[in-house]
Parts: structure tokens; C-alpha cells; sequence
């Protein structure tokens, strides 16, 4: 057993080492990124399509950011569930109020019983396109975009061999829900990950529309559940490349509770297991991250009964090193995606003492709940998003059991809370 209990404490400091070397490589990538500088006439016309069911907390925000963007000729196509949304009434107001002439509002005509309404939305949206919109952006009611969001997305693509331009989203640590932090430390290590893997995210990206009709992706969307991660075996397949773009890190400042965010969590994680490109990996990963330490502590707590101190304390201390270098790791991304954040008039607090010291019991915390979500959604076969139930076989075989529109009943009670 005290061989074992060795093991684990240096898979553990070797694991923490790994994690250093990964972050210091995707802050390398942000330092040393240039975007080339593009006239007016090199970009390409584009179609910016959001998908809406549910009105998210900031969603008048993202609307005026997107109807108020630096680009030469674009339009904003809404394709919302159905005319009785809360999010209807919302569209409506914001696009009266900036006078936008850019904005094409739809309702959902078709529901597809065979894959998510959101895949629904989108493979109504691009089929509605005409011949001559070039690009395709899509991007989720949480994101609030910068002025040159769409430039900087687009720029990529003008480089042939590139296929797809992405970005991420970043949360607010500053909180008062336990949840909300919990996420914001998954998603640290999750940006990273998504990087290293060239997974896309759907809150941001763009796409050439030759390349969606080349790869057929609205036929693999019209059977799927997830939008986003199964595009990379479909860019990878065609021989382009994915681009991750720094700059296009966007803050977020929506709240999560635990009872909410675990049921997210088993969808995203069910999404990685359908649509993941490397599967396995994140697999083993996750029990880097979550059995190593988990092991640890339980194991030291045990030799702690038994009275033998010596094993106990060097696996405490091991744990210890390891928890702490993952918070100092958080904080070093955090200083790191700053100076992004500022880049596009993104101001967020100074994190306090307070909260830092919360981030400590809050990494041991996710480590549990993560796993919690995993294994739980190992046998899921039903997973409900935005008040809708799916069933769920296999990637391509998805079915919608009852469709409803969405109610203003359906809102969360605190407006701040992700839906």
C-alpha cells in the first residue's frame, strides 16, 4: 500500500508539471498571435446567424453587439423558436431601437424530431442563405462581442487552407453562487484543452459556406444533438486547418447555481463522448484530474486512522503542492486572458482575497462534481436542454420526444442565471 500511496503522489506532481507545460504553450500562443490587417474589400460577405429559444440574461447586449459590428457588409439572420418566445419581444425592441436594417428576424418552420431545435435552427438558417453570402459566423445568445469581433473572425478564412475560425468564452470567478465558480474553474482548464484539441465552440466561430456544402455538414446537422465538436472531424477530413483566435475570448458574466450547472455539465460531457474528436484522451484526463486526487486524499485520510503519520503527510503534502499549483495556474491564465479581455474594452475586478481563497476549496470541489458528471452521464440516454427532452442513442440517432414553445414561465427567477 505505501507503494501505491508513492505512486499516486508523484503521478500527481507529474500530472501538475504536464498541466504547467500545456498552459505555458496556450499563453505563448495568445502573446505571439498577429492577426493581419485587412482592407474593406477583402472581406467577404457575411451571414451571422443566431439561433434563440429562451431569453438569456444578457441578451439585449449581445443583440446591440452584434447589430453594431466594424464590418463592411454583413447580416444578422434571427432564427428564433417560435413567435410566442420570450426572446421575441426582446429582438423586436433592440433592433427598433438601434434602427438596424441589417437584421432578418425568422420563427423556426420546421421542428426536426431526429436532432436538436438548435441544429433544426441552423440547418434552416444557412439553407435560407442566398449565393451570395461567403462566410458563415455563428454565435450564442451569452456572447457579447467587441466591435471587431466579426473582422477578427473572418480574417482567418481568407487563408484557403483554413476551413474554420473559432474562439472561447471566459467566466466572471466574482460570483455568489458556488456553481457559477465551480464553472469558472472547469472552464479554465476546458480553454485549454479546446485549444490543444482544435475542438470548435459554437458561441463564436466561423465557417466558409463553400465548406459546409463540400462537407454536406447540414445533412450531419440535421441527425445530430451537438453543433460545435463534430466539426472538427469534418474540417480535419477535408484537409483545413481550424484557427483559434485569441482575441476572440469572450467574457461572460452569467450566474449558475449547483442544481443547474450539473445537468450542464452531463449534456456538455455527453456531447465531448458523441462528438469529441479524442474521446480517450479526455477520458484520461479526467482521471488525471479527478481519480488521482480523489484517490489521494481518501488514501491519506486512511493512514491517517491507522496512525501512520509519515504516509499520511507525504500524501497531504503532495495534494497540498498539487492543489496550490493548480490555483496559482488559474490565477497566471487569469492575468494572461486580462490582458485580452482589456484589448476589447473588457474590464472585470481584481479578484479578491475572499474569492481566491474560495477558488482553493472550490478546485478540490470541481474535481468532485466533474466526476460526479461523468460517470453519471456514462449511462444518459435522456438528456432535457431548454425544456426539451431528447433521446439519445447514438451520435446520429437523436430524437426529440415532445416539442412546446418556450414560456415566459420558463424563465429563471434570478435574470442573472444561465437558462
Amino acid at each position: 500500500m505505501e507503494d501505491f500511496a508513492t505512486f499516486l503522489s508523484k503521478s500527481l506532481i507529474g500530472w501538475l508539471v504536464i498541466q504547467v507545460c500545456l498552459t505555458l504553450i496556450f499563453l505563448s500562443y495568445l502573446r505571439s498571435y498577429k492577426q493581419p490587417l485587412l482592407s474593406d474589400h477583402q472581406f467577404p460577405k457575411t451571414a451571422v446567424i443566431l439561433c434563440l429559444r429562451g431569453a438569456d440574461p444578457f441578451l439585449p447586449n449581445c443583440l446591440r453587439s452584434l447589430l453594431q459590428q466594424n464590418y463592411p457588409d454583413y447580416d444578422l439572420k434571427l432564427i428564433i423558436d417560435s413567435p410566442e418566445d420570450p426572446a421575441f419581444k426582446i429582438t423586436k425592441e433592440v433592433i427598433t431601437e438601434i434602427k438596424a436594417t441589417n437584421c432578418q428576424i425568422s420563427t423556426l418552420r420546421t421542428v426536426r424530431h431526429n436532432c436538436s431545435l438548435k441544429c433544426s435552427s441552423l440547418v434552416q438558417a444557412i439553407s435560407d442563405l442566398d449565393d451570395s453570402y461567403q462566410v458563415v459566423a455563428l454565435v450564442d445568445a451569452d456572447t457579447i462581442v467587441h466591435s471587431n469581433w466579426l473582422r477578427e473572425l473572418v480574417t482567418p478564412l481568407i487563408n484557403e487552407k483554413v476551413g474554420l475560425t473559432t474562439g472561447n468564452r471566459w467566466y466572471v470567478p466574482t460570483g455568489k453562487y458556488w456553481g457559477s465558480l465551480v464553472r469558472y474553474v472547469g472552464n479554465v482548464s476546458t480553454v485549454v484543452q479546446m485549444f490543444l484539441f482544435q475542438v470548435p465552440w459554437g458561441g463564436s466561430l466561423a465557417i466558409k459556406k463553400q465548406v459546409i456544402q463540400e462537407t454536406e455538414l447540414l445533412e450531419k446537422w440535421g441527425e445530430a444533438f451537438g453543433d460545435d465538436m463534430l466539426l472538427h472531424k469534418v474540417i480535419k477530413k477535408h484537409r483545413l486547418k481550424i484557427k483559434f483566435v485569441p482575441s476572440l475570448l469572450i467574457l461572460n458574466r452569467e450566474e449558475i447555481n449547483l442544481p443547474n450547472l450539473l445537468p450542464s455539465l452531463k449534456r456538455l460531457i455527453l456531447c465531448c463522448r458523441l462528438y469529441h474528436p479524442n474521446w480517450l484522451a479526455l477520458v484520461s484526463d479526467a482521471i488525471s484530474s479527478i481519480l488521482f486526487p480523489a484517490m489521494t486524499i481518501l488514501l491519506a485520510l486512511g493512514f491517517l486512522f491507522v496512525a501512520e503519520w509519515e504516509v499520511a503527510f507525504s500524501l497531504l503534502k503532495s495534494y497540498s503542492i498539487y492543489t496550490i499549483g493548480l490555483l496559482l495556474l488559474m490565477l497566471f491564465m487569469e492575468l494572461g486572458v486580462q490582458e485580452i479581455l482589456r484589448s476589447q474594452n473588457q474590464f472585470t475586478p481584481q479578484i479578491p482575497l475572499k474569492t481566491i481563497l474560495k477558488m482553493l476549496i472550490a478546485i478540490p470541489f470541481t474535481q468532485w462534481v466533474y466526476g460526479l458528471a461523468m460517470l453519471s452521464s456514462l449511462w444518459m440516454s435522456t438528456v432535457t436542454w431548454r425544456g426539451l427532452s431528447y433521446r439519445v442513442k447514438s451520435p446520429w440517432q437523436i430524437h426529440l420526444v415532445e416539442y412546446h414553445p418556450y414560456q415566459w414561465l420558463d424563465q429563471p427567477i434570478d435574470p442573472k442565471i444561465s437558462l
